[in-house]
């Protein structure tokens, strides 16, 4: 058996069109996009049903990029995965905190994780910030306890940490929390949905320039 070589612009759009063929239910076209680069990423229908929206967050993830947030990110893959063209021309920026040595000596110091850290260092910023999990579920924890203390509110969180412990919970605490939010009900996730879904954002944002 022989395969035809097919250049990587036409192995996307082919993607997406055997998508589009397999899907077994309409997508609400807001969100489309979203998922179906989800779905692209990751080869798995399921997210179909796993990925919780909330009310307007279309919307207000155009909103929050039109104001130049920083993205941050709670691993390097997954900002090594968002798309840095996009980013610069939304005025955007992509931060990982998790290998700062300061971050490191903070978490020590204080007995905590790397992850917790990172979200007090992004809570401290002053700025628009998109935070996206896509590992760690104390990550979620710390920002919604942060986020009800009123010490932290923001634009938006993609919470889409994999795994077994607390990964449930923290996305339902997310949920819960009111805050807008794009999340990955159940144990499925990862860097690269969590780089899937900042991309699609970014895509949209350009579509409406």
């Amino acid at each position: 058996m022989s395969l035809e070589y097919v250049l990587p612009a036409d192995i996307e759009r082919r993607s997406f069109e055997i998508i589009a063929s397999e899907l077994d239910r309409e997508i609400p076209p807001e969100i489309k996009p979203v998922v179906m680069r989800v779905i692209h990423t990751t080869a798995d229908f399921d997210y179909l049903d796993s990925l919780y929206f909330s009310q307007h967050i279309i919307q207000t993830a155009m909103q929050a990029i039109g104001k130049h947030a920083i993205f941050v990110t709670d691993t390097n893959m997954a900002k090594a995965g968002i798309n840095q063209p996009a980013l610069s021309r939304h005025g955007c920026t992509c931060e990982c905190f998790m290998a700062d040595p300061e971050i490191a000596a903070e978490a020590k110091a204080n007995g905590t994780t790397r992850a917790i850290a990172s979200v007090d260092k992004a809570a401290a910023l002053g700025k628009p910030v998109i935070y996206a999990v896509g590992n760690a579920p104390t990550a979620l924890i710390r920002l919604t306890e942060l986020i009800e203390q009123g010490v932290f509110r923001p634009e938006l969180v993609i919470g889409v940490p994999v795994g077994f412990v607390n990964v449930v919970q923290s996305k339902e605490m997310l949920i819960a929390s009111g805050i807008p939010c794009i999340a990955a009900r159940g144990r499925k996730g990862g860097s690269n949905v969590a780089a899937a879904i900042c991309n699609a954002l970014l895509y949209l944002a350009d579509e409406n320039m």
